[in-house]
């Protein structure tokens, strides 16, 4: 809250004129009008965007990599790197079909077997994609442009996992790269997306280049999401990683930078009076900001003592320290499926009854055993949609009378250690925050939020063979009616047993120089029909 009030007194109106280190005279007027300097929303530490699902790392992903299938805006498969399919009779055997031509950034062919090897490598760490692996009997390919996927029994929505817009996506790479271990990060860089990766550009906190790849071939139809024809109009797309958003703000005005993905809050107001910017939503579906605890460890291993925590979030505190008094662009949200969405149903779980007190927490905690055990927050301080979270939490849990340490890093940081699954005094953690897009938690097949597959689903690691039954009938399910009924239920004990504490759900703006035009909505920003006026 102080960062704010700061932000909010001193404006932007000297800040642009004290950036003598973001211009670039050597550069000439060509090679600035073909390239478009873009502000991501964290620093880019994690490249491997099946390892992880952070959502800066699927950014880059998008720029890289190509899928088989995309969803359009109406959440519908559609054929992208494919031709088209066929699946058998017995819906056991689906055969893909690629398009001619494509080929990755070394020059090689793409070919079905560096697909099959991809989708194998994604569904080891995908939910929707553990889910499909269940009953994969054999990834593999007819020939060069024709992938084979063996089940052994009909897995009807094996087009809406592979297509899935948000993390993990099923990205393609190629088969030698694709073997990487699922647990292991990608050493080596390569996809047949619309961009090249310039490693050799590439500087941690600082920036990463993309260039355009004369070798691709985009699909012929109007861009749609993450689907359709991905016309690039920049040769060089470069993210310049301010940590500051006021500094961020600052360059935009001043015409450094083309885009900044959030714009804090606080400074929009002063970016909506600049003729020369625009404001604008690209994703109305909007987030939902999470707190995850870690289940394998104590305290959090511990149901009464997650309760307590579960009943001590106020969503309106966590809402107005990151987004602001403006009730246009948050409310609250009291349930793991997006509110607004089919399985958006609130107050399900006693947990979610008001009214929020601290001493219902307290009375909770004092039930549990909780024995003073360290609680160390994860969080990341260069990160202005995530990190005021973490802080909340801290003072949060220490007045309920918990142990807390408060890790502060850097997000590329927080992304690395939330990978551990160690006790905190060998470098583990307790809770860490984040957000999502709503697409991506819309229902149980897609949902990390829920699942319940312990060491091997996501971090924090909740377990419940219960709930992991109860995905497979939903998948199953015969009707509309049925997967509703099995969605409120698997909805209401994941929130009693706390496997994730949703924080609200929020719209985000981005902001940009009025020169540029051409922006694909969808759940994440696309550089793709991007274009100066």
């Amino acid at each position: 809250m102080q960062r704010r009030t700061l932000l909010q007194g001193a404006g932007l109106g000297g800040l642009a004129l004290a950036l003598p280190s973001l211009s670039r005279p050597a550069l000439g007027q060509n090679s600035r009008a073909g390239t478009l300097r873009f502000v991501p929303q964290a620093n880019l530490t994690a490249l491997d965007p099946i390892w992880t699902s952070a959502i800066v790392t699927q950014m880059h992903g998008y720029h890289v990599y190509d899928t088989l299938y995309a969803v359009n805006g109406a959440q519908k498969p559609q054929p992208q790197m494919a031709e088209g399919h066929t699946v058998s009779d017995d819906g056991r055997v689906w055969r893909i079909r690629l398009r001619e031509g494509l080929k990755f950034h070394d020059g090689e062919p793409v070919r079905a077997t560096d697909a099959a090897a991809s989708l194998e490598r994604w569904s080891k760490r995908d939910p929707f994609g553990q889910l499909l692996a269940k009953v994969v009997e054999k990834w593999g390919a007819t020939d060069d442009r024709t992938v084979e996927i063996r089940l052994t029994r009909p897995f009807p929505m094996l087009l809406d996992a592979i297509a899935k817009p948000d993390a993990n996506v099923a990205f393609i790479m190629p088969e030698r790269v694709a073997k990487t271990d699922a647990n292991a990060q990608l050493k080596e860089v390569v996809g047949s997306g619309p961009f090249r990766f310039k490693a050799d550009e590439f500087v941690a906190g600082s920036r990463a280049v993309y260039t355009k790849f004369e070798g691709y071939q985009p699909r012929q139809e109007p861009p749609d999401w993450a689907s359709g024809g991905k016309v690039v109009h920049f040769d060089r797309v470069e993210w310049q990683i301010m940590p500051d958003p006021a500094t961020a703000a600052a360059a935009l005005q001043a015409g450094e930078v083309d885009w900044v993905e959030q714009p804090l809050n606080d400074l929009q107001p002063v970016l909506q009076r600049d003729r020369n910017i625009k404001l604008d939503t690209l994703f109305p579906a909007g987030f939902l900001s999470l707190m995850r605890l870690n289940h394998l460890q104590p305290p959090f291993d511990k149901l009464k003592v997650r309760q307590a925590v579960a009943l001590a979030v106020n969503q309106p505190d966590y809402m107005q320290v990151t987004i602001g008094q403006d009730h246009s662009l948050w409310r609250e949200c009291h349930s793991l499926f997006p509110c607004g969405t089919p399985y958006g149903t609130e107050n399900l779980s006693e947990l979610a009854q008001p009214p929020r007190s601290l001493d219902r927490a307290k009375a909770r905690l004092a039930e549990s055993g909780y024995a003073g055990e360290k609680v160390v927050i994860i969080n990341p301080t260069d990160f202005p949609l995530i990190g005021p979270h973490g802080q909340l939490t801290a003072d949060l849990l220490q007045r309920m009378g918990m142990n807390i340490e408060l890790a502060e890093s850097d997000w590329g940081t927080v992304v690395q250690r939330r990978v551990s699954q160690e006790p905190v005094e060998k470098g583990g953690w307790s809770i860490f925050h984040t957000y999502g897009s709503a697409m991506a938690y819309a229902n149980p097949g897609v949902s990390s939020l829920v699942k319940g597959t312990g060491r091997q689903g996501w971090f924090g690691w909740y377990t419940s063979p219960k709930i992991e039954a109860m995905i497979q009938s939903w998948l199953e399910a015969p009707d509309e009616g049925t997967r509703k009924t099995l969605a409120d239920e698997i909805n209401t004990m994941a929130q009693d047993e706390v496997a994730t504490i949703p924080l609200g759900q929020f719209v985000s703006r981005t902001a940009y120089r009025t020169n540029l035009t051409g922006f694909v909505q969808g759940s994440m920003p696309y550089s793709w029909g991007v274009q100066r006026a």
